[in-house]
């Protein structure tokens, strides 16, 4: 990787920064009755309302109703939220330096495809394990789908982020669990960056 003519990074969130495990959500679900979350929801691959709520075209409680209606059972609301948020784990303190010691080097951003109950819920996790500081001020901007309204991997969310700060597509690394948003980055004109299962930014030969 020819880290020697980067300027810039843009990174993924979950899976990436903070660790995520999805499988509590498909657990807490399935306990609901939602039996097959894995068709709706996965690395890389979003549809119906999960798609819908990614890039704020529902509110949350139109997503809530979506996944009562998928259970076929009646559930709270609170029942609901818990379990979509239990996938929301925790932000290693060694990958927060690294993004300290990047900034001092590189332009980075944050670019995630995300919805308001996650974004709400992982800020607190965030403000929970490292006090005053807030998430977003370790980036020169951060991205999240459901506000940019459009989510990975299509081309135009990566160019609107490059033009937007004036970032050259072959100077920009792009970061991502998701094999599929990385390809999507290449083909924007990016560099992108696969994190494959079980490595971590740590390892990346920056």
């Amino acid at each position: 990787m020819p880290m020697q003519n980067i300027k810039n990074i843009i990174f993924d969130l979950g899976g990436v920064i903070l660790n995520l495990d999805i499988k509590r959500t498909e657990d807490a679900f399935a306990a609901m009755g939602v039996t097959r979350l894995g068709d709706q929801f996965g690395l890389g691959h979003a549809a119906s309302s999960f798609k819908d709520y990614e890039i704020g075209k529902i509110s949350d409680q139109q997503f809530v109703q979506s996944i009562k209606e998928l259970a076929g059972l009646s559930v709270s609301d609170e029942r609901v939220i818990d379990g979509w948020n239990a996938m929301l784990m925790d932000f290693p303190p060694e990958r927060i330096a690294l993004l300290d010691e990047l900034g001092k080097r590189y332009r980075i951003f944050l670019f995630s495809n995300t919805n308001a109950l996650h974004l709400s819920a992982l800020q607190q996790i965030y403000r929970d394990a490292f006090g005053d500081r807030n998430l977003d001020d370790h980036f020169e901007k951060a991205y999240y789908s459901h506000l940019l309204g459009m989510r990975k991997p299509a081309s135009e969310s990566y160019l609107h982020i490059l033009r937007e700060n004036g970032l050259e597509g072959s100077e920009t690394l792009f970061v991502d669990d998701a094999l599929v948003n990385v390809e999507g980055a290449d083909a924007a004109g990016l560099q992108g960056f696969h994190l494959k299962k079980g490595m971590t930014i740590l390892e990346i030969p920056w």
